[in-house]
């Protein structure tokens, strides 16, 4: 089949790489002109395992291009994903100018009729916002009579795991519009996908606006699962109770399942956050009061009470250090206190502490005898839950996780609490 798809981010090469993997002609359309020449070259802007080697593959056998055109990318394709940007706005509501402005462009080069597929993460009633931008550019080039049919597609990618996730997918969730165009759309999204669906039926087919919802409550309820257990961790700390007992208590339970009850310091990344602040709105624009808050931002809270921060990531560096610095200036905060480290030694030359904040596999099994060397002080904030306590107090390192601690850890934190109350003391006194 004809593939387009509008977007060269990390939901767009996605799909644009798997779909072509299975035999598809996929072209990537994107207003970023450098971003498109370094596609076209070989290279690719994020990083996700398993999809640079996808992409070339697909790229060097002809089944994935790269243009700038949205004329070309219209014309050509049977369907058109949209897979922009959705940033939230100041009022957390989700950004949809990008989203317009390719309906828009599609409306003013369609001649036939076309599939557009909303991929990007959108509120209820995207789906119909869209048809009106194309049906009102067809209209200013007296082409209203046009057929096409928008359809709701999202996408349920974990960052890590986004390839396996599109190929061999829990559903494929679907919103088709009423009518003529919506049953046939059903038709070439069903030949689509078949190839994801060989084993056993994936796909769940549903209204439009069910689909757009099902995206956001899918993240929700996620959130919601993490920031439970995270209640609960802080629980255990007061009880003494070790939380990955407790996780793995009640996990067993086949009702509630063990995804996502780790605890740890909280939701992040480029989803939950944004999209739980959408769906908060969306329910505030309909009178309905929603009480899902995402998590804060450990970095800049340590910033904001005088510490120096030393921070590593092995893959995300470059984009950490500018999501940060945008987020530090708008607080006021003084960036001279935050340095990066390319090596995670760096990082922890004679740090009081060391604080783990993500997952990477590198980080879960160090050599603990280093480690210690390496700090000033033995001690370690762990906010993955990545380490057994008692093996690093064998190691001499107090250890202070996400409701799991050791006895070193636990000396330490009494010692902290001790230190906070004489100088309350103090200052009350002065």
């Amino acid at each position: 089949m004809k593939i387009t798809v509008v977007g060269a981010g990390y939901v767009g090469l996605v799909t644009a790489a798997c779909l072509a993997e299975v035999g598809n002609q996929v072209l990537v359309v994107d207003q970023d002109q450098t971003r498109v020449l370094l596609l076209q070259a070989g290279g690719i802007p994020i990083y996700e395992p398993g999809l640079e080697e996808c992409v070339r593959r697909n790229r060097e056998a002809g089944r994935l291009r790269f243009a700038h055109s949205m004329a070309q990318g219209v014309q050509q394709a049977e369907l058109l994903f949209i897979a922009v940007g959705t940033p939230a706005q100041e009022d957390g509501s989700a950004d949809l100018q990008h989203v317009l402005a390719v309906a828009q462009q599609i409306g003013r080069h369609l001649d036939g009729f076309l599939v557009v597929v909303n991929k990007s993460t959108v509120p209820v009633g995207t789906a119909a916002a869209v048809s009106e931008a194309i049906a009102s550019a067809l209209r200013r080039r007296g082409r209203s009579g046009s057929p096409f049919a928008v359809v709701s597609n999202p996408e349920f990618l974990k960052e890590g795991a986004a390839m396996e996730d599109f190929t061999r997918p829990d559903r494929i969730v679907i919103g088709l519009p009423a009518g003529a165009e919506g049953a046939r759309a059903r038709l070439l999204l069903s030949r689509l996908y078949e190839p994801f669906n060989r084993h056993h039926q994936r796909t769940v087919w549903m209204d439009v606006c069910s689909a757009e919802l099902t995206k956001y409550a899918a993240n929700a309820m996620l959130a919601t699962r993490i920031s439970f257990m995270n209640e609960i961790a802080a629980l255990a700390d007061r009880v003494g109770a070790d939380i990955d007992s407790v996780r793995r208590g009640i996990g067993a339970d086949s009702r509630i399942g063990h995804g996502f009850l780790y605890a740890g310091t909280g939701y992040g990344g480029s989803c939950f956050p944004k999209d739980i602040r959408a769906l908060v709105q969306t329910a505030a624009s309909h009178g309905l009061p929603m009480r899902i808050a995402p998590s804060r931002s450990v970095i800049a809270g340590l910033l904001a009470r005088g510490a120096q921060v030393c921070a590593h990531d092995p893959v995300a560096l470059d984009e950490a250090r500018r999501a940060l610095q945008q987020d530090l200036e708008s607080a006021q905060l003084d960036l001279g206190q935050l340095r990066w480290c390319e090596r995670p030694e760096q990082a922890l030359q004679q740090a009081d502490a060391l604080l783990i904040l993500t997952e990477w596999k590198c980080f879960q099994n160090p050599d603990f005898a280093r480690l210690r060397a390496l700090l000033r002080q033995p001690l370690i904030l762990d906010g993955r839950n990545l380490y057994d306590p008692q093996l690093l107090e064998q190691h001499g390192l107090a250890y202070l996780g996400i409701g799991r601690r050791n006895r070193l850890g636990v000396a330490r934190l009494q010692q902290a609490r001790g230190k906070q109350r004489q100088q309350q003391g103090v200052a009350a006194l002065l």
